[in-house]
């Protein structure tokens, strides 16, 4: 009989709390998915309020934005170690490679919400004149999949009887997306909530009678009206802020993602550049004081419990606002010191500027830096500049000087652009033209960069008359 025997080894993982994960996200977005995460954690956390107060987002002090600094680098490790395991333990299977590559290459674009339910309805299994009846109906929803006449309206104006078309209705209000063919937002989301389960209870009744409330948040007066728990009402609360109240908005052509910058570097008066954050998508938040009040007051420890964890959820999410702007203006205020020539002249006067370096300089982790500009966009005298476009490895010029690789393929541009088309200039040929202006760069690499810029080699450039 084979020995049994056991083992025990000790081991160490790496597990990011929510309040880092969320640290990390608020980081990274954009003002424009910075303002959905606070929407979303306004909608699922309680104590969390819009104000007009600017003071929501408190200035740091010195002591406090070093710490916060340091709280960021101390993430990202901890980020890049929790990678690192998640890469060890899960192996993508070549199947899980197959269906996601089927899934991308089947992904088709320009779709109407009307193309989307007409195909539905042709494969559905209906009578054909509720097909017919729901074709017509399809064509009087607007882009978010609402009726704007009632059905009676309608019929007066159908080949089609007004029983047939409650039929037709029916029918739209089971395809997909769920929560078209409503006349209202109400009806909407109780068509969402019917799909997931919920044919009553407090979620419904939530719905029905409170959709007002609840969008100002008056989660106490909803609780008392519905003799329900505080905690039961939220629960509610974040389940009816997962659906959606805009159900065609995913096929809506108009609804393609706008660039807004986060950064704004512009001249003053006196020719200097300033710095400054975009706040326009981007909502002020606070505590709401009546439940800091209630946390104090009561005298049901759950209460107490669960209002502080989600104060503490609060404070949490706009201290990582408060850092993810200081971040940003630390690096704008970098970026105006050591690109100070990019802006007045472009990117031709571009210097080699690497996220190490900027780290170093503000004094945290590279994928700091990383993060900070994923994604970004700056307005600036230049025009509408994407972040990373300003960190870019680079040469020394002849001159002691350094010059971006970025200035270097504006120069190659320059010279193909200027060169006489019977006899275009050679991959050799712009060595030895850069060689005279002070830049030593090897034919390969002038190859690279024009291959980059989508240039074609001399042979295919020239033109005959």
């Amino acid at each position: 009989m084979p020995e049994v025997s056991f083992d025990q080894n000790l081991s160490q993982q790496q597990v990011l709390s929510p309040q880092m994960r969320q640290s990390l996200d608020i980081l990274q977005a954009n003002s424009l998915e910075l303002s959905q995460l606070l929407q979303q954690a306004i909608e699922t956390n309680p104590v969390l309020e819009l104000t007009a107060d600017e003071t929501s987002l408190e200035s740091n002090s010195p002591e406090e934005a070093e710490h916060d600094m340091e709280t960021l680098s101390e993430l990202d490790d901890d980020w890049r170690e929790l990678q690192i395991l998640e890469r060890q333990n899960n192996s993508v299977s070549a199947e899980s490679e197959a269906n996601r590559d089927h899934y991308y290459n089947s992904i088709v674009g320009s779709l109407t919400l009307q193309q989307h339910l007409l195909n539905q309805v042709s494969e559905s299994a209906a009578p054909p004149q509720v097909k017919i009846a729901a074709q017509e109906l399809i064509g009087e929803l607007d882009d978010r999949g609402f009726y704007n006449d009632t059905l009676e309206s309608i019929a007066i104006r159908s080949e089609s009887d007004l029983r047939t078309l409650e039929s037709a209705k029916a029918l739209l209000q089971n395809c997909t997306p769920h929560g078209v063919g409503a006349a209202s937002l109400e009806e909407s989301l109780l068509i969402q909530l019917h799909h997931l389960g919920h044919h009553s209870g407090i979620v419904v009744r939530m719905v029905e009678n409170h959709l007002g409330d609840l969008a100002r948040r008056k989660i106490p007066e909803i609780s008392r009206s519905l003799g329900v728990p505080i905690e039961a009402t939220n629960k509610a609360a974040e389940l009816i802020s997962k659906l959606t109240p805009d159900p065609g908005a995913q096929f809506d052509p108009t609804s393609n993602p706008h660039i807004t910058p986060d950064i704004y570097i512009s001249l003053n008066s006196e020719g200097n550049l300033t710095t400054s954050l975009s706040g326009q998508h981007i909502p002020e938040v606070s505590i709401n004081a009546t439940y800091k009040e209630l946390m104090a007051s009561s005298k049901d420890s759950t209460t107490r419990h669960y209002l502080r964890d989600r104060i503490r959820d609060g404070k949490t999410l706009i201290r990582s606002i408060s850092q993810r702007q200081e971040t940003l203006l630390a690096i704008a205020d970098e970026l105006i010191e050591k690109q100070t020539e990019f802006f007045h002249k472009g990117f031709k006067a571009l210097k080699p500027l690497t996220m190490n370096d900027l780290a170093v300089n503000i004094g945290v982790h590279p994928a700091t830096i990383s993060r900070a500009v994923n994604a970004k966009y700056m307005q600036c005298p230049q025009g509408l500049i994407e972040l990373r476009l300003l960190f870019t490895s680079g040469y020394q010029a002849s001159d002691g000087g350094q010059i971006a690789n970025t200035g270097v393929k504006e120069t190659i541009q320059q010279l193909i652009a200027e060169e006489n088309t019977a006899k275009p200039l050679s991959d050799s040929a712009m060595e030895k033209l850069l060689k005279e202006q002070g830049i030593a760069i090897a034919r390969r690499t002038i190859a690279k960069y024009r291959e980059q810029l989508g240039i074609l080699p001399s042979n295919l450039r020239k033109r005959f008359s």
